[in-house]
């Protein structure tokens, strides 16, 4: 089952188990969002219920994940042959949401998965493996790191480092131009 819903002047395509990227929406993270105005109901099997403007008893709930900024945008402005330019840039804030669920009247299509809570900064940081995994960021046993053994590098002499080779002298500009036109 999927609906059309109609949140910050847009309209979005949903159905249980979706990540919905909005326009910023008020709320914590991980509270319950109820959307109201449903456009459209349909699905596998059923009518395709087309709302005047809307669908009567129908609501999409959705979990609140995050609010972030998006997308960084560039606005440049430009005269030609008149030495005016300017660049600025700009950053909407987006909440992300997960639908959980939809109902149409007495009928109701739910999503069985959990809702993860971690942000998408933090996602994009454990991809490049800068952030700790929940699982890694345990403490460490002191025991562990107080029993293992310690291994020291053999100290070096003067007589066995490797020795550098000497670089020829460079020549200068006016020699290297003289032997290139012979």
């Amino acid at each position: 089952m999927y609906a059309v819903i109609k949140t910050g002047g847009k309209q979005y395509r949903v159905q249980p188990g979706d990540l919905l990227v909005v326009e910023k929406l008020e709320g914590d993270v991980g509270s319950e969002i109820k959307f109201d105005s449903v456009l459209m109901v349909g699905g596998e099997g059923a009518e395709t219920v087309v709302g005047a403007p809307i669908v009567e008893g129908a609501a999409v709930n959705a979990t609140l994940i995050e609010t972030r900024k998006g997308d960084k945008v560039k606005i440049f402005k430009k005269i030609r042959r008149q030495g005016y330019r300017r660049t600025r840039g700009h950053r909407q804030f987006e909440t992300v949401l997960r639908v959980t669920s939809l109902t149409v009247g007495k009928t109701t299509a739910k999503w069985d998965g959990v809702v993860d809570l971690t942000p998408k900064a933090v996602l994009d940081a454990r991809a490049r493996g800068l952030a700790p995994r929940e699982a890694d960021a345990g403490v460490v046993d002191v025991a562990e790191v107080e029993a293992a053994p310690v291994v020291e590098a053999p100290a070096m002499d003067a007589a066995e480092a490797p020795a550098k080779k000497p670089r020829a002298p460079r020549k200068p500009k006016a020699e290297a131009a003289s032997d290139t036109d012979a």
